[in-house]
């Protein structure tokens, strides 16, 4: 019985804690400059950040859609030095518009 308990309480952690179903597709422009693009494959609105060198940009992105390309500001970046973390908007209430 004792198992049982562990298991199901592990089962709802676990789940409480899932992250949305997000793509980051990378790119290099004509100019050599490294690119990032998220897109949300939720039915959900997500809020969302993309980070480079101490750089965020905050915003957020529709269900079922795509951001911009966010575009780094120098050459010898590649795509490890992006940091992208979205989730969904409901969570932060301080996001969403009023």
């Amino acid at each position: 019985m004792k198992v049982f308990a562990l298991i199901t309480a592990l089962l709802f952690s676990v789940s409480a804690l899932a992250m949305p179903k997000i793509t980051v597709k990378h790119q290099r422009n004509a100019n050599g400059f490294t690119q990032v693009q998220v897109s949300n494959d939720t039915m959900e609105n997500l809020i969302c950040h993309v980070a480079i060198d101490g750089n965020k940009v905050l915003f957020r992105l529709q269900a079922i859609g795509y951001s911009r390309w966010f575009t780094a500001t120098d050459i010898r970046y590649n795509h490890t030095n992006f940091s992208v973390w979205c989730d969904y908007l409901r969570l932060h209430p301080k996001y969403q518009k009023k």
